[in-house]
């Protein structure tokens, strides 16, 4: 199956602090692939780099066959026009009604009349169940159903890529399984192509057709949600079991408290 996004050989950081590097991923079209790891691995930093926020400074990243890092501003703006974003906490625009927050990529990037817009609004909404829910303002629904109007934003234009930036940080257990079953259901109806970045192992393993783990910036595992459930490798099981000791440490790394302290150590 050919590959909506392409990352070769990339590398990323911010003076001497490498963020990303070595990094080889695949997105292939019409799947969910998760990118997991702890905080600070590089997850988001892939998303920005796929969407043109930033360039790598070395390797390549490739969306539909273009060159993210060689494009001018108009052609990323096209380009971002295929891609959907649900960022962390939603980001709805708060001075914005329901409706108008779905509306907004669609008055931003076509010349539809408004009796198609609100008729294009009104099928998202239903498709995330909150069609009467439109003349509301953020500030009135819950942590959840602002999740789930984010997302009808995000595939306002039904985009070829749609990103999740931690989409299930902050909702309670039923508001997770909602925003996850949406997320894949929205994916393949679609046929877009899906890259979740999530902490939450189980409600990814059960949506995620591929997963990424990256450690440091660089991928230490890939491979099918099972493949990953019984991986014996360290850090894998680490994270995917909540365990305390292993590969990450729960000190930040520096000196001891003995050596901070001027005590010596007795054999």
């Amino acid at each position: 199956m050919p590959n909506l996004v392409e990352i070769r050989d990339v590398q990323f950081g911010y003076g001497d602090r490498i963020i990303l590097s070595e990094l080889r991923m695949d997105f292939p079209r019409g799947k969910l692939i998760a990118v997991m790891g702890g905080s600070g691995s590089g997850k988001t930093t892939i998303l920005r780099l796929i969407g043109g926020q930033i360039r790598a400074q070395r390797g390549s990243v490739k969306v539909e066959t273009q060159e993210i890092g060689e494009l001018d501003t108009q052609g990323l703006y096209a380009i971002r026009r295929k891609m959907g974003m649900l960022f962390q906490h939603g980001a709805l625009f708060t001075d914005l009604s329901v409706f108008d927050n779905v509306a907004f990529p669609m008055r931003e990037h076509t010349n539809l009349s408004e009796s198609m817009i609100r008729d294009l609004v009104l099928l998202k909404l239903q498709a995330v169940g909150l069609r009467n829910a439109a003349s509301l303002m953020p500030s009135e629904i819950s942590g959840g159903m602002a999740r789930r109007v984010a997302l009808a934003r995000a595939v306002a234009l039904d985009p070829q890529l749609i990103m999740y930036d931690e989409p299930f940080a902050g909702l309670d257990p039923i508001s997770m399984g909602v925003a996850a079953n949406l997320i894949r259901n929205l994916n393949d109806a679609l046929g877009s192509t899906s890259i979740l970045v999530s902490h939450d192992v189980n409600e990814t393993f059960a949506i995620a057709d591929y997963v990424y783990f990256l450690s440091k910036g660089k991928i230490v595992a890939q491979g099918t949600p099972e493949e990953m459930r019984i991986s014996s490798d360290p850090y894998v099981k680490q994270f995917v079991h909540a365990e305390a000791d292993g590969p990450v440490p729960f000190h930040y790394p520096g000196t001891s408290l003995q050596e901070d302290l001027g005590l010596e150590t007795r054999a």
